[in-house]
């Protein structure tokens, strides 16, 4: 009976270390706090950001509600860094997940990271009004002032 509890337990505490490692929390029927993935069939606009050492360029966007961006994400820099959109909020709380767990892997639509030199694309249609922000999540970066926002009118 100790077996079976210490494999049981063993198999528990494997899973709690493993869950959010998977991917960023679940996005409820509400979707995402900042719209939702674009439509390649749709038109869109644009705008290269790149990613580089503690920064975004550029670090402030402004877009009109129901427009579609399309996100050309260019590392310029010497480490891999992350774009993740989302509220400043949800942010914070992803960064303490990654600083749990720094080489977490990433497979949502508002957020993709990059090693040195590569360059990706996020097609995003920002349905919702507001204030929004862009953060690198990987430990230290979003302190050391890696954040953007993104203002949607």
């Amino acid at each position: 009976m100790k077996t079976g509890f210490t494999i049981g337990a063993a198999f528990a505490a494997t899973l709690t270390v493993l869950a959010p490692a998977h991917g960023h929390e679940q996005h409820g029927p509400r979707g995402y706090s900042a719209g939702e993935p674009g439509d390649p069939r749709q038109p869109s606009r644009t705008i290269e950001v790149l990613l580089s050492e503690m920064e975004f360029t550029p670090a402030r966007i402004e877009v009109r509600r129901g427009e579609q961006i399309r996100f050309v994400l260019r590392n310029a820099g010497k480490e891999d860094h992350e774009f993740l959109l989302a509220t400043k909020k949800e942010n914070l709380k992803h960064a303490a997940v990654m600083k749990k767990h720094p080489h977490m892997e990433h497979d949502e639509p508002n957020g993709a990271r990059l090693a040195p030199g590569k360059t990706t694309e996020l097609l995003w249609r920002f349905s919702k009004s507001g204030t929004f922000e862009y953060s690198c999540l990987i430990p230290d970066h979003r302190d050391y002032g890696m954040t953007g926002h993104v203002t949607v009118k």
